[in-house]
């Protein structure tokens, strides 16, 4: 959502519309952000240089770039965040300001998986992935016609559609790792489309929302 291409700031300022928005009505926000495209961009370029590359060689490009990302939005988000990027989403953070950011921590950890501990640390039972995919769906619609999209699922069977395990650079609606620790932790994990800002302001509503809830 942040560098689809290149940096979407008509996006971004949607975005800081829409939190600014939710502040003025009593939330406080932990925002961490991906490296998404940036992340496969840098790591497909070492691939192809290099050949073979090591996990924790691919994760460090993905933990940097999603650190770039997250100083960005810290950076929009000046007057309303706190004054670092938090990097370790184990540690409690004492912050008066309603929007802490945080980004990649270290290899092994994929920003799912942050943003789950961090929810943990913060005692948060919600956690929100803005993506640009609709739904979560049965298989992959760009490769299979007959995938069925998702409105709600429980975690043990979201499981079974993705991944065992986690991948630097993997591309699943939620990383495998984050999501056997949502569900023991008991959080909720709503995938919303990004570009449609609307459906995450109905989802913090509590009102119905296009796209999907897994708890």
């Amino acid at each position: 959502m942040i560098v689809p291409d290149g940096i979407d700031t008509q996006f971004l300022t949607r975005f800081r519309e829409e939190i600014t928005a939710q502040i003025g009505k009593g939330l406080n926000f932990y925002i961490i952000a991906g490296g998404g495209k940036t992340c496969r961009n840098y790591q497909n370029a070492a691939k192809e240089v290099m050949g073979n590359i090591s996990r924790e060689d691919l994760d460090w490009l993905g933990i940097h770039t999603s650190r770039v990302n997250a100083h960005l939005i810290r950076t929009i988000f000046q007057k309303e965040a706190y004054r670092r990027v938090i990097k370790n989403p184990t540690r409690s953070v004492e912050a008066d300001e309603p929007v802490i950011v945080g980004a990649g921590w270290k290899p092994g950890w994929s920003t799912d998986y942050c943003a789950v501990i961090a929810a943990k640390t913060l005692g948060a039972k919600r956690v929100v992935n803005l993506s640009n995919i609709d739904y979560v769906y049965t298989a992959d619609p760009r490769k299979n016609p007959d995938a069925q999209k998702i409105e709600k699922i429980k975690w043990a069977e979201f499981r079974k559609l993705i991944p065992s395990e986690w991948d630097p650079g993997l591309s699943s609606p939620f990383d495998p790792v984050a999501a056997r620790e949502a569900e023991e932790s008991g959080i909720e994990v709503a995938i919303v489309n990004g570009a449609h800002l609307d459906r995450f302001s109905d989802y913090l509503s509590g009102k119905p929302f296009t796209g999907t809830v897994i708890s």
